[in-house]
């Protein structure tokens, strides 16, 4: 009775084992969510890593920086992502929110860097314009002649500046939720606010109203939210020579017989000029790994390992080829350091 009862529970054991590593091989593909910008160059990693492994392809989809990050620390398991793509870097109240929804541990990887263009159709003249008149184009209040804060009235550039075409206000760009938005508030709506004395005053004695102002882009029709379909403002730009696009410079890359990126404070828009600075409106990219999901989903690590590697994200690697601005060679060290060792980032470094 005794050898039968050890029988029994050895094969409880057997069978909880056998259910528990059932669960955790519920999905045997890497699931990615986030930024639209980022997703050109994952999607071109995931495919080189299905072609050359013997893992499957991984699973990306296009749900911008916001949205996808917090898909992404909603949870550990199966059911959750693995990864994040993020135009931006991960906000402290995000890791906060991972870290009350059990994601402890979370690995930064700095893909590169890419440029936010304004861009414009071929079909009409090449756009040039400070960070100060985009500012006035689309912030929902602005200073009048005495520095008083009121209703943006302007409904042409003509009005911005006299120099300008009659042309109307209509600049096609993306959503809330995406990372490439944030980064346009910060890289060239808060410049071209602080152009302004009387706002710029108020950046010391209230930052929160400071940003507010800033960063609070009009809803009378002049900025379009064009969704997260970055190939879609293209469109609409080709079919609309009078508008305006804000996407990264990858699709500007990939769309150059189409579009042009226009000059923002003297800088063009070129590979060069991301590269060293000389463009104002450039960021780095990120994607964030859940390092739980390491051992439990197949083939992370050695999706990462590519993902780090020259022949991926180096200067002549084909990530190049997709648009990607590649970090110096120094950082792309480090960076391929950082993921073999899968360090954990923290908190404070935010």
């Amino acid at each position: 009775m005794q050898k039968l009862t050890l029988t029994l529970a050895a094969a409880s054991l057997m069978l909880a084992a056998t259910t528990s590593a059932q669960a955790a091989a519920g999905r045997d593909y890497i699931s990615v969510v986030g930024s639209s910008t980022v997703y050109p160059f994952t999607t071109a990693v995931a495919e080189q890593f299905g072609k050359t492994s013997k893992f499957k392809t991984p699973k990306i989809e296009s749900t911008g920086t916001g949205g996808g990050i917090k898909l992404f620390c909603a949870g550990s398991g199966v059911d959750t992502p693995d990864i994040a793509n993020a135009s931006r870097r991960i906000k402290k109240t995000e890791m906060e929110t991972c870290a009350k929804n059990g994601v402890n541990e979370v690995v930064e990887v700095k893909v590169g860097y890419d440029g936010i263009v304004v861009a414009n159709s071929r079909k009409a003249e090449a756009f040039s314009r400070p960070r100060q008149e985009l500012f006035m184009a689309l912030a929902k209040q602005v200073p009048d002649a005495d520095g008083k804060l009121v209703a943006n009235p302007y409904k042409t550039w003509k009005e911005i500046n006299p120099a300008l075409p009659e042309t109307k206000i209509e600049v096609l760009g993306p959503p809330p939720t995406s990372g490439t938005r944030d980064a346009f508030l910060e890289l060239v709506m808060d410049p071209g606010c602080e152009a302004f004395e009387s706002i710029k005053a108020m950046k010391k004695t209230d930052e929160k109203a400071f940003k507010t102002v800033c960063q609070t882009v009009r809803e009378d029709g002049a900025y379009v939210d064009a969704g997260e379909n970055d190939n879609l403002i293209v469109q609409k730009l080709d079919a609309n020579p009078k508008s305006l696009g804000i996407f990264g410079y990858s699709f500007l890359d990939q769309n150059s017989d189409k579009i042009q990126g226009a000059t923002v404070d003297g800088g063009e828009p070129t590979f060069e000029n991301i590269a060293s600075g000389a463009y104002v409106v450039s960021r780095p990219l990120y994607i964030y790994v859940k390092k739980a999901h390491v051992g439990v989903i197949p083939g992370i690590t050695e999706f990462l390992g590519e993902y780090a590697s020259d022949r991926a994200m180096g200067e002549d690697g084909y990530l190049a080829d997709k648009g990607l601005i590649p970090a110096p060679a120094e950082e792309r060290a480090a960076t391929a350091a950082d993921v073999k060792a899968l360090k954990v980032l923290s908190a404070d470094a935010l």
